[in-house]
Parts: structure tokens; C-alpha cells; sequence
């Protein structure tokens, strides 16, 4: 399954997010029942999403880690209940258990924020099942990563990581044309360096890879606009995503894919014209 059946143009593709956790930052517990979680998925695709990304572990900062047996639970049931309406969903995970179980329910790519580097199995799930991956930087992990985290030069030190990551999956047998880059937006990383990141994303785009931003309802947000909660995040995670269209972005990761889809009809109408 390669990434040209994405269909990938000028314009972001727009993935919705379906959280299937208690704990997740935005909308933790929200879609936590199975129903719940699939009846959430489908509106997001009745809203405009062309992918649906389902996690069953929050990776917020100071997550706790979850048992791999639950999150298959949490994620496969709703997996299931969507892959006859979803043209495209990827799992949310870094444990390989986890990522085969979603592929063998319906799930067609692999979102992990560890770079398929937490679990040494799973490049082999990868291969063998031969979707789509999201290789996303990340500096520490969830429980710790936003403690006080350090760059000599943030676009340089992700550049360069995800590079090695690249080379990588490639040696292992993943071509290049099944891999995404994320360089990891609020991942161990300042509101400098995120500002840095989203105001220079054009610059991955010498990896040779589709790029993903994922940068909805996040903390950094709040540090501009000063105790922001996280639902009145919107107007921030759309500029983000505009920022992304503006800065080639091949898909945008967010919780709010109407005002996201409407955001960028409305840019694309401007630019180009109806």
C-alpha cells in the first residue's frame, strides 16, 4: 500500500483524532466508551476528514504508560466499527502488539511517536503488513519529555534525527515512498522551539518525505494566548494548520476537523480562487 493512494496534491490532507483513552489532554474520557468512540469518528468523517488516527495510550506530557493488552481493547473494537466507513485510518501506537492487532482489524497505517523505536518489533509489523508509516520526533519520553528540554539547534538536531530514522526503516526494508515525517510538535520541545519548527516547516521537506504537522489544541498555544484552556484552543490550532497549508504540510493532524476543513476551503478559495 503506498502513499500515492493517498492521493497527496497541493492541499493537506485532514486527519481527525479519536482518542479512545481517559487521560488524553484534549478530550480525555470524552470518547472513551467504544460507541461513543466510533459515533466520534464517524462525525469526523461526515465533517471532512480523509483519515482517522485511533490511539488507545495518551502520550500528553507525564502520561502513564498503558498496559499493551488494554490499549488493544481500547482500540480495536473501535478500529473495527469504522474501517467500512474509513478509507484510511492509522493507529496511534509505538508497541508493535498493539499496531499488528489495529492492521489486522482495519487500520492501513502506522502513526508512532516513537519513530518505530520503542518496540524493536515493530519496522518488522511495518514490513509485513506493508502500509503507510508516521515517523515523528520525540525528545524524552511522554512521562518526562517536556522538563526543561534542550537544543543546540532544534531544526538541525530533528532534521537530522528524523534523517537517521529514514535511513533507518529503509535499511530494514521500508521503502521511501511508505514513510512520514512529524517533527514532533509539543514532543520535548519549548514554545521556542516550536515556534521555530512551525514558522521553518518547509525545511523537512529536504527528508523526501510527506510531512505531517500535528500541532491542535496543544499546550504551546496557551503560552502565547496566556491560560488558554484547552477548549479555546481553536483559533490557535487553526492558524497552525493554515501555517502548515502555507508551508507544505501534507497532512494535519487535529480535534477539530470541521472549522480545520473550512479553514482551508476558505484559504484554498483565496488563493485559487472558486
Amino acid at each position: 500500500m503506498t502513499l500515492s493512494k493517498l492521493n497527496f496534491s497541493q492541499k493537506p490532507l485532514v486527519m481527525g483524532i479519536v482518542n479512545v483513552t481517559p487521560d488524553s489532554f484534549s478530550d480525555g474520557g470524552s470518547f472513551y466508551n467504544k460507541n461513543n468512540a466510533i459515533a466520534h469518528g464517524l462525525e469526523l468523517l461526515n465533517e471532512g476528514a480523509d483519515i482517522l488516527d485511533i490511539g488507545g495510550e495518551s502520550t500528553r506530557p507525564g502520561a502513564e504508560v498503558v498496559d499493551i493488552e488494554e490499549e488493544i481493547l481500547r482500540v480495536v473494537p473501535v478500529i473495527s466499527g469504522l474501517k467500512h466507513k474509513a478509507k484510511w485510518i492509522s493507529i496511534d501506537s509505538r508497541n508493535a502488539k498493539t499496531i499488528e492487532a489495529a492492521l489486522k482489524a482495519g487500520a492501513n497505517i502506522i502513526n508512532d511517536v516513537s519513530a518505530l523505536t520503542h518496540d524493536s518489533e515493530s519496522i518488522n509489523v511495518a514490513l509485513r503488513y506493508d502500509v503507510p508509516v508516521i515517523l515523528m520526533h520525540s525528545k524524552g519520553l511522554p512521562a518526562d519529555m517536556q522538563n526543561n528540554p534542550q537544543y543546540n539547534n532544534v531544526l538541525d538536531e530533528v532534521y537530522d534525527y528524523l534523517s537517521k530514522r529514514i535511513s533507518s526503516c529503509m535499511a530494514a526494508g521500508i521503502e521511501k515512498s511508505r514513510i512520514i515525517v512529524d517533527p514532533g510538535i509539543g514532543f520535548g520541545k519549548s514554545l521556542e522551539h516550536n515556534l521555530i519548527i512551525l514558522k521553518n516547516l518547509e525545511h523537512f521537506k529536504g527528508l523526501g518525505c510527506p510531512i505531517l504537522l500535528g500541532a491542535s489544541r496543544k499546550s504551546f498555544i496557551s503560552m502565547i494566548m496566556k491560560d488558554a484552556g484547552v477548549e479555546q484552543r481553536l483559533g490557535g490550532s487553526i492558524a497552525s494548520v493554515l501555517i502548515g497549508a502555507q508551508k507544505g504540510a501534507a497532512i494535519v493532524r487535529v480535534h477539530d476537523v470541521y472549522d480545520s476543513v473550512q479553514a482551508l476551503q476558505t484559504y484554498y478559495a483565496i488563493e485559487d480562487g472558486v
